[in-house]
């Protein structure tokens, strides 16, 4: 079989429990994401994958890099706000080997549409760390129809052109992904495989739906929209992107394209204000499980068991190690790689390697180690210990009766974050509202 075409595609501040296959709940028009949960029935669905960091730009580092965020003074701000444009520190350094980048060594098209929120040009961009072509955003979040960063600056760009459209741009980024899929069939079916990456801003605030039009004068001069939204606008929000998904499935399917193209659905972080975390506890922000548990879906034709569940514990950059691995690139030996392969789970769902996991956040001075199916916690100072197996919800702390596990991993995880950078003094933590905005969670 020829090496296959590769799509990776990122919701925004999506939770664990927002999509039908992961037990969400069904809107008033019906089901939230129908085309998403086909894709969990024709491929595999992991129930304990996670993302980098319950934060966007962080967890973007990781998936470009398949390292650790940590390593690079970008990955350190929770997030990179909109305010660092025109930094020539923020952002992902053009010297640093990404997955697009090496997937293009090989002979890889590669493109990425929607959010790339890694740094501005002329210092940083998705053309100067292995994109081909880019059409999106590269602020954190955007108007859904002004096209307006948190500046207030029009943020839409082609190339690294501001680029001026007139539409939703959850639809927008789903036309475009459609179109590239359409100019690149033809180079696919001839041995010259492509690599999209889809990075939706849905279903991160600002809330509008396709019909909210009429709101975005206001709303984009206030782009938290702390006065706005509601769950059927978030379920509404959801729906809009797993249409665009739906379409452009049945792009690679009318085109034959879709036996030989893997497709991988994530978020970016747990979700957000609206989001449904399920039975998890907490959310964006928070290395409580509800922070960085998120949905992992892959299905490639005749390669993944239809149906398959896992229970493989993952983050965000071993799936993009495993996607460089099925491409045929070799990583780099002097920028060598924190994330592993995924890619013997993807063929034998039921199999499984052990796997630990690290986090650290300077919010609330937040540390946590996945081991098996156990879990150390630490916030501000507080220590948790959880068995995930029985408790995913982090209610029954068992510090006191296993003090020595407690002791054993703190340990393990101080000796990781020897391992990596110290959080710089100037590192900036954005949280845009808080108890005086809603009650806490």
């Amino acid at each position: 079989m020829n090496r296959p075409n590769i799509i990776f595609i990122v919701a925004d501040d999506l939770g664990y429990a927002d999509l039908g296959c992961y037990g969400g709940r069904e809107a008033h028009f019906g089901g939230v994401s129908p085309h998403i949960d086909q894709l969990a029935k024709e491929g595999v669905r992991f129930t304990e994958g996670y993302s980098n960091a319950p934060v966007c730009s962080p967890t973007r580092f990781a998936l470009m890099t398949m390292r650790y965020q940590y390593r690079l003074r970008g990955g350190m701000d929770e997030p990179i706000n909109s305010k660092s444009k025109g930094s020539t520190v923020l952002g992902l350094p053009t010297n640093i080997p990404t997955l697009p980048s090496m997937l293009k060594e090989v002979g890889y098209s590669t493109a990425l549409v929607g959010k790339w929120h890694l740094g501005y040009p002329p210092t940083f961009g998705p053309l100067r760390s292995g994109y081909d072509e880019f059409f999106g955003i590269m602020a954190g979040g955007v108007d859904y129809f002004t096209h307006c960063s948190g500046l207030g600056d029009h943020d839409l760009y082609w190339g690294e052109e501001t680029h001026q459209e007139v539409g939703y741009i959850t639809d927008i980024f789903s036309k475009r992904a459609c179109d590239h899929v359409k100019s690149k069939a033809e180079d696919a079916k001839n041995g010259k495989p492509f690599f999209l990456s889809l990075h939706y801003t849905a279903p991160h605030w600002p809330w509008e739906t396709r019909d909210d039009a009429h709101m975005a004068k206001d709303v984009s001069k206030n782009l938290f929209h702390l006065d706005g939204g509601s769950v059927h606008t978030y379920q509404r929000m959801i729906h809009h992107m797993d249409e665009g998904i739906g379409e452009l499935v049945r792009t690679l399917r009318e085109l034959n394209l879709e036996e030989n193209t893997i497709i991988v659905f994530t978020s970016d972080n747990g979700g957000e204000r609206f989001s449904d975390n399920w039975p998890l506890v907490g959310g964006k922000m928070d290395l409580t499980e509800g922070g960085i548990r998120v949905p992992w879906i892959a299905k490639w034709p005749k390669m993944i068991p239809q149906g398959s569940v896992s229970a493989q514990h993952c983050m965000t950059m071993d799936w993009s190690r495993t996607l460089l691995e099925i491409g045929g690139a070799e990583p780099q030996a002097e920028f060598p790689l924190d994330g592993v392969s995924l890619k013997e789970v993807l063929f034998k769902p039921a199999e499984s390697f052990y796997r630990p996991l690290y986090w650290r956040m300077n919010h609330r001075t937040q540390r946590a180690f996945r081991s098996g199916e156990w879990k150390y916690l630490s916030i501000e100072g507080h220590e948790y210990l959880f068995n995930l197996n029985h408790d995913a919800r982090e209610r029954a702390n068992l510090a006191k009766r296993h003090p020595e596990r407690l002791n054993e991993m703190r340990k393990s995880w101080e000796d990781w974050e020897l391992s990596v950078p110290a959080i710089p003094d100037d590192a900036v933590t954005s949280v845009g509202y808080g108890e005086r905005d809603m009650p806490s969670r």
